[in-house]
């Protein structure tokens, strides 16, 4: 029985986008291997809310250079037996939707899961390598993405006509309420709300959100324009360098701090982009709002090998 020494360690959500680290694992999948090492820079795509997509990028050990065709979340039950009960069986490890319980649950150790074409062996010492330019797209579109958000929620606070949940500059939560699913792309990201009966029982007025569609795209595009403007400082508070750890996002707005739970990758500043701008679309039957949001800047230009 191989056994796993608890939860990785991730780096990544301080911006690293390289690092040093033993192997543990390197377990077979299909058309490939698994790596898992001790600590990474590397974000794996999270099966419970899959938004942000992984990371790519290298792994370099005993003289390969291996390309991470993927990077998944992986979990083995720990075993309680006597001594510290942070051994985990490697035999035992699930992936991604296989995973029977959501992250963080308690006597798990979770898992970075680098998928690899070729065995590395386990002990060895790995170089990981992150492509840096399409980990900074990722991270400029889930930034704008969670601005966006907010501006969303602004434009949005005249139609409640019952109290709701605020968000941190205290305006009724729709982003929260409402949200179906999200996915962040390169430099921006597309965001589904259900806008049914549920959602007006709650207090939303949708009557009249078509017409209305065009001033409330213009109020959140000055919003967000005001925003980068201000180069408004971004930041990830983690408790723990643990994979499972519960992190926060937190936006240093002109209206004050913004704080959210985010697993995602970031950009340290607003004014790192040129411009966030959102356009918004409401189906037919006026139950689904769709919000697509790019972001621009010279800043993220580049290529890597």
């Amino acid at each position: 029985m191989r056994e796993i020494g608890g939860s990785t360690h991730v780096t990544y959500p301080s911006g690293e986008v390289s690092g040093r680290s033993p192997v543990l694992l390197s377990a077979p999948l299909d058309g490939g291997y698994g790596i898992v090492t001790h600590a990474t820079p590397f974000h794996p795509l999270d099966p419970s809310w899959p938004d942000q997509p992984a990371d790519s990028g290298l792994i370099q050990a005993e003289g390969m250079e291996l390309k991470v065709a993927d990077c998944l979340t992986g979990a083995v039950p720990l075993d309680p037996g006597p001594g510290s009960g942070v051994a985990g069986d490697a035999e035992r490890i699930l992936l991604g939707a296989d995973i029977p319980v959501r992250r963080g649950e308690g006597g798990w150790a979770w898992l970075v899961v680098h998928v690899v074409e070729r065995h590395v062996p386990e002990s060895a010492e790995a170089l990981l390598f992150v492509d840096p330019v399409r980990r900074r797209a990722l991270s400029a579109g889930h930034t704008a993405c969670h601005v966006t958000a907010l501006a969303l929620n602004a434009a949005l606070a005249p139609r409640w006509r019952e109290p709701a949940r605020t968000d941190g500059l205290g305006r009724p939560d729709f982003d929260a309420l409402a949200i179906v699913s999200s996915r962040i792309v390169e430099r921006g990201s597309r965001d589904v709300y259900r806008v049914g009966r549920s959602l007006r029982r709650a207090g939303f007025t949708a009557e009249g959100l078509a017409d209305d569609l065009p001033g409330i795209t213009a109020t959140m595009n000055g919003l967000l324009a005001s925003w980068v403007a201000a180069d408004a400082p971004v930041r990830i508070d983690a408790p723990s360098p643990e994979l499972a750890a519960r992190r926060t996002w937190r936006c240093d707005l002109p209206e004050g701090t913004v704080e959210m739970p985010c697993g995602g990758t970031h950009l340290d500043r607003l004014g790192e982009l040129a411009s966030v701008t959102a356009s918004l679309e409401l189906s037919p039957e006026g139950d689904e709002l769709v919000v697509e949001t790019r972001a621009t800047g010279p800043a993220l230009s580049g290529e890597w090998r």
